[in-house]
């Protein structure tokens, strides 16, 4: 018996989507694409502004200008480049089964149900199927039974094994340990059967002793890392001397430190980048803003120092906990101010990088889990000569809408990143911060 035809499938996209990949029309392959009105009316309301999500909203809406010219939106158009779909703007949504009377009030994101359910109506021999970033939207599709599903193109597919930067070996024997410290160096086959990346980190533990090393892709050997201090900073355990490690090589020009609050991500970035400072003109200090209900900082009364320092306060602190290793009166002290004053050290929102480029700089970007793929891509390109990028965060601890562990920009630059001879990656995982702060961690 010949095989059944697999019916051709639709897939409606929600303005979630659009925001974070305005290229997401792209990459369905043969199949169509559907864009409810609504969606458009409230990208309309994002275009204006400098965030990303303006940028991608302003960026879909020149798109579907260009392949509707000539063209009526609600009749099928095809798609240029890399897909053979087609696209139509959906108007109707007068279905049999309205959401808003389901769930009880207007809404936009009823409309955009109601638009799928007509779609189903009217293309019954096709699988109809809604892709959005928004959790809740997609629940309420399934209970209308609308196929939904999340939008995983740019994404970590396996979370749980997202590249660490460091593995634990442990020997009966402290004889291969004795001949890395005699030696000062060991082959990759003496400690790891498969190919190690470039830049992974090594404890080599026994029950007497125990020895850190690095994989230098370079010398293609296993060699020591030092335990280093920063600008009066000295790491407290394997994980933060690897950091410090990756920070300070200047071979590694782009860095990511990921971990749990507390465990000196921020603090060992910025004093390794203060340890930096004359290899660089400047070194900026940056974090995306989150602001609270989605508002942009410009409904924040005062200037835009007043606007912003209150996201930036865990900066100013870690580089208040720095100075502190000093006396007031010393040179490492005031030379901090020195920068602040100078404008060597600046702290700035991202926004005010974006469209420049930056060369013979350090920039730590802080709270990276915060950013999407395409704001992480947009950061690096920055990078001119002599720049180094440094990006930390939790990527358990997200605060922005339609991101997740999976979708985030951090989590998507380890995976895509690990293995480059000019980046480095650790993961910290024992916090420093308190043995309060600890038992918090643990038992809370």
């Amino acid at each position: 018996m010949p095989r059944a035809k697999k019916p051709r499938k639709i897939f409606v996209l929600d303005t979630s989507v659009l925001l974070y990949d305005y290229d997401a029309v792209k990459n369905f392959q043969k199949n169509d694409i559907a864009i409810p009105i609504t969606v458009l009316e409230e990208l309309d309301t994002f275009k204006k502004g400098n965030n990303v999500i303006n940028l991608h909203a302003r960026e879909f809406i020149r798109y579907l200008d260009k392949i509707s010219d000539k063209n009526m939106l609600q009749q099928w158009i095809p798609l240029n480049g890399r897909t053979h779909g087609k696209l139509r703007v959906l108007k109707d949504e007068s279905s049999e089964v309205d959401a808003s009377d389901i769930f009880g009030n207007q809404k936009n994101d009823h409309r955009i149900l109601n638009s799928a359910l007509k779609l189903m109506e009217d293309e019954p021999d096709k699988k109809v199927i809604l892709v959005s970033k928004d959790i809740n939207l997609r629940i309420k599709a399934r209970a209308l039974n609308i196929e939904a599903e999340d939008y995983e193109t740019v994404q970590v597919k396996d979370i749980d094994h997202l590249y660490k930067g460091k593995t634990e070996v442990k020997y009966e024997d402290a004889e291969l340990i004795n001949k890395f410290y005699r030696e000062g160096n060991l082959k990759p086959g003496e400690v790891t059967e498969s190919k190690p990346s470039s830049n992974h980190f090594y404890i080599l533990k026994n029950h007497s002793s125990s020895a850190l090393g690095y994989y230098n892709s370079k010398s293609e050997l296993i060699e020591p890392v030092n335990k280093l201090a920063a600008y009066g900073v000295k790491p407290k355990n394997a994980e933060q001397t690897f950091a410090l490690q990756a920070i300070m090589n200047p071979e590694n020009l782009l860095v990511t430190i990921t971990g749990a609050a507390g465990t000196g991500k921020t603090l060992l970035a910025l004093a390794g980048a203060l340890e930096q400072r004359r290899d660089f003109q400047q070194i900026y200090l940056a974090r995306p803003i989150v602001p609270l209900s989605n508002k942009d900082i410009g409904y924040l009364p005062g200037d835009v120092k007043s606007k912003i320092d209150p996201y930036m306060q865990p900066l100013w602190d870690n580089l208040s906990f720095i100075k502190n290793q000093f006396k007031e009166s010393s040179k490492p002290f005031k030379k901090i101010d020195e920068m602040v004053e100078t404008e060597k050290l600046r702290i700035v929102p991202l926004a005010y990088i974006r469209g420049r480029s930056l060369s013979n700089v350090i920039f730590i970007v802080d709270e990276a889990q915060n950013l999407t793929p395409h704001e992480v891509k947009t950061i690096i390109t920055r990078a001119g000569e002599n720049t180094k990028v440094i990006f930390t965060g939790d990527i358990f601890q997200i605060d922005t809408p339609y991101l997740d562990t999976q979708s985030n920009g951090l989590s998507y630059l380890v995976d895509r990143m690990h293995d480059n001879d000019l980046y480095a990656h650790i993961n910290l995982e024992k916090g420093e911060r308190s043995e309060l702060a600890n038992l918090a961690s643990k038992l809370l």
